[in-house]
């Protein structure tokens, strides 16, 4: 869905744009080609190994700006860089793929690797320390709400009873209990894990509280005329999105996140489409993450 995101945020090939989530860096270098001599990027992401790998992808570029930050953090980091207004914000709300793929980050169960699952390696709070000092209650409680996942409560308390024993150090460690509890993969679309390890990683990451502040902040830093592009992989992310976006369609935008008031003008927003565009059947052949793929779009105007 490369062409399909850039499509839909590129509006102004002498803008300012902005990727939340550099990631492997294909949507970054996909936007700079839409852009002249005059257009840039600025691209954030919270994953050191991002930045560094990004940096090698496109060389040294004047216009391109590379930043080592939670997207959550985004409109402060602009501010620090005099940065007030930008054309467009696109954010991917998936996992990495390289960070999926590379078993030492711990955040799959298909390679055995260290529960730690952090995105940002500078943080203090790992899988392995959630899973190790979170209560019985509140342990099931994450995994029912972000997980979406009915065992929950069998499953938090046979990691608690595990944890009794011996502690959780290997992602293996993990999804061997969660495996026991639910039994095996057989007839199965989803590895048993699945659910339990998504609900781990979105606490561990804070991922919707950072969704909740990106999306209050930014939408009162994008120009009139631009778009704010979100790529969205499960439920509760989606519904976060479109339920935001409703509050303010057709209607002024009038509060940052946590409602602190803004002076000045305050632009109205729209859906660009009433409906999220999906991933087309051959782009879900050459990626099966894609399958549950969802891109929304609002366009901002005066």
């Amino acid at each position: 869905m490369l062409q399909a995101c850039v499509d839909a945020l590129v509006q102004e090939p002498d803008g300012c744009y902005v990727d939340g989530t550099v990631g492997g860096g294909g949507h970054t270098e996909a936007i700079l080609q839409r852009l002249n001599e005059r257009g840039r990027v600025i691209g954030f992401d919270r994953d050191m190994d991002a930045i560094e790998r990004v940096r090698l992808r496109l060389g040294e570029h004047e216009r391109v700006s590379l930043v080592h930050e939670n997207f959550a953090m985004m409109a402060d980091a602009l501010r620090e860089r005099s940065v007030n207004e930008v054309d467009g914000v696109f954010l991917d709300l998936g996992v990495s793929s390289f960070q999926l793929d590379e078993a030492e980050r711990g955040f799959s169960f298909q390679g055995e690797g260290p529960l730690d699952m952090r995105m940002d390696q500078s943080q203090a709070l790992s899988a392995r320390e959630w899973v190790a000092q979170t209560d019985e209650g509140e342990m099931a409680e994450v995994i029912y709400r972000l997980g979406e996942e009915r065992s929950a409560r069998r499953i938090a308390r046979a990691i608690c009873e595990r944890r009794e024993v011996r502690p959780f150090e290997l992602t293996s460690d993990l999804a061997a209990v969660v495996e026991r509890v639910k039994g095996g993969r057989r007839g199965r679309r989803l590895h048993p894990a699945t659910l339990t390890f998504q609900a781990i990683r979105m606490v561990v990451n804070r991922e919707l509280e950072s969704l909740e502040r990106v999306l209050g902040e930014m939408l009162l830093r994008i120009r009139v005329g631009g778009r704010f592009v979100l790529l969205t992989f499960h439920s509760l992310e989606d519904r976060l999105v479109k339920q935001f976006f409703n509050r303010h369609v057709r209607r002024e935008v009038a509060l940052q996140a946590g409602g602190v008031q803004v002076e000045g003008e305050r632009p109205f927003v729209r859906w660009i489409s009433k409906k999220p565009l999906m991933a087309s059947e051959a782009e879900m052949a050459e990626n099966s993450r894609a399958r549950s793929a969802k891109l929304r779009v609002i366009g901002v105007e005066g």
